[in-house]
């Protein structure tokens, strides 16, 4: 009788903390707002009884992240998650219900648009732009089933019952999720392994095989599989695409071009050196590669994440070293207590933010800024095909609010002629950012992955609070491009 649930995207970790996340089919399921309106909701999630931002311990979301091993905060078990979100035990969550009620608009038919639809997905499309018989309204009434929030009264929900039961499942299996997290109990599968000894190797097929080659605590309730993976996701999206054991290659369905097999091997031919015979004593001494530099474009939540997170990425690759550099003006909401931002001086225009001693092979930097700020005043040139590549998670680059911010980076990305990885939160969501560069440098770009399906996805579905029938999972699909290489032949004349 149901098919889906959810709970979406903006969070923001401390630093000391780490989550493991099902799946189930996000064909109907579209991302409609831009990353701005979904960090938006998240905030304002928290205003809503006067708590302030600037401490991010007051995010609802971040909250549970950072007391889920205090065992003395335990008072929901685990066949009593479920919860109505207006009357739930967790105050966050009620704070929640609160914004939704007073943000988000019952998509029942009967009501006129609120907006311009921008897939065929969406619930907006399914309504009269002018001339409907009832204006727009708030949502108010609660499905009894999944416990959200979902149209403006019992009667609607009732009619439109059919098209709710293509999402209230995920929505309970939301609401479960979100309840497990505040529920006080502890998350023993949260705790991360440490190096990989180099003999043994990762498997690469699923996330059951690579937690089980990097030895993580077993995992043996889909509930946690979908927590943990919701954060994992990050570092080992980027991960699995660079790895010389790559679950992407050029066999039928791997995705992967020659053109990706080209810029993909020189990324690894640094990622994993040769043996040189290097040792403890003066003879063995050797020369080490720089390390390799990962730019995290439009930064939002991943740079947030626990820095044990991103660690992870580093034990992936035991021979090579990482420098993680995440730009965008939203790279640091959310964190001014726990990292301010330095002033901007003569000497440093740009206010970097550098942590140094995350790991002897890590190192993280987060600028506020746009990219294309920086890349005009040279600041990483010059860019190396060996030793750089970029990172885009869920960029909303063909999403037309969000793309203007785009057209300027893009072409120089494109000159840059290194790798640039993206993801998506939807199968739609993906194909318009493909489609838009496509369109948009045609000529001027080399595909190096197709889009599809990511491996290494959250299997924890989200929800966008301003829109309770907006649901998606991070990292959904994954594809690469990059800007095109011309190869010089000579010609002979006689």
């Amino acid at each position: 009788m149901r098919s889906l649930r959810a709970q979406r995207r903006n969070f923001s970790v401390p630093s000391k903390q780490i989550p493991r996340t099902e799946q189930p089919n996000p064909a109907t399921s579209v991302s409609r707002y831009t990353n701005h309106q979904r960090r938006q909701a998240s905030a304002s999630t928290v205003q809503i009884e006067g708590l302030g931002n600037s401490n991010r311990s007051q995010d609802p979301s971040t909250f549970a992240y950072q007391n889920f091993r205090n065992p003395g905060r335990r008072f929901l078990s685990q066949n009593e998650l479920y919860h109505p979100f207006v009357s739930s035990p967790v105050p966050e969550i009620r704070r929640r219900a609160a914004f939704v009620k007073q943000h988000a608009y019952c998509p029942h038919p009967d009501h006129q648009q609120t907006r311009a639809p921008v897939s065929p997905h969406d619930p907006e499309a399914r309504k009269i732009a002018t001339g409907s018989a009832q204006p727009p309204a708030h949502v108010d009434f609660e499905c009894p089933d999944c416990g959200l929030p979902v149209y403006c009264s019992e009667d609607h929900w009732a009619d439109d019952f059919e098209a709710h039961l293509e999402i209230c499942d995920t929505l309970r299996q939301i609401n479960e999720d979100d309840h497990d997290l505040r529920s006080g109990r502890v998350f023993p599968e949260f705790d991360y392994p440490g190096p990989q000894i180099e003999e043994i190797m990762v498997n690469m097929t699923n996330w059951d095989t690579l937690l089980y080659t990097r030895e993580f605590n077993a995992i043996n309730a889909e509930r946690s599989m979908r927590q943990v993976t919701r954060l994992l996701t990050y570092p080992f999206t980027v991960g699995s695409v660079l790895h010389e054991l790559s679950p992407y290659n050029l066999r039928k369905g791997g995705r992967l071009t020659y053109e990706g097999l080209k810029s993909l091997s020189a990324l690894r031919y640094t990622l994993h050196p040769p043996r040189t015979g290097e040792g403890i004593e003066l003879s063995g001494l050797r020369l080490r590669s720089p390390p390799v530099r990962i730019f995290v474009l439009g930064a939002r939540a991943e740079s947030s994440l626990p820095r044990e997170v991103w660690i992870q990425l580093e034990h992936l690759f035991p021979r090579a070293s990482f420098h993680i550099i995440f730009i965008g003006p939203e790279s640091m909401t959310n964190r001014d207590a726990e990292y301010p931002l330095p002033a901007r001086t003569a000497t440093k225009p740009f206010g970097a933010i550098v942590e140094d001693r995350i790991s002897s092979r890590l190192k993280i930097t987060t600028f506020v800024d746009y990219f294309h700020t920086l890349h005009e005043a040279n600041l990483f040139y010059p860019y190396d095909p060996y030793f750089d590549c970029f990172m885009l998670y869920h960029p909303g680059l063909g999403h037309p609010a969000s793309l203007h911010e785009w057209e300027a980076t893009l072409p120089q990305l494109l000159a840059t002629k290194v790798p640039v990885i993206c993801t998506g939160y939807t199968e739609w969501d993906m194909e318009r950012d493909w489609k838009w560069v496509m369109e948009k440098c045609a000529g001027e770009v080399d595909l190096l992955m197709e889009p599809g399906e990511n491996i290494f996805r959250s299997l924890r579905w989200d929800l966008n609070d301003l829109d309770p029938q907006d649901i998606s999972c991070g990292n959904w699909g994954v594809w690469a491009f990059r800007g095109k290489r011309y190869e010089a032949l000579r010609k002979d004349v006689e």
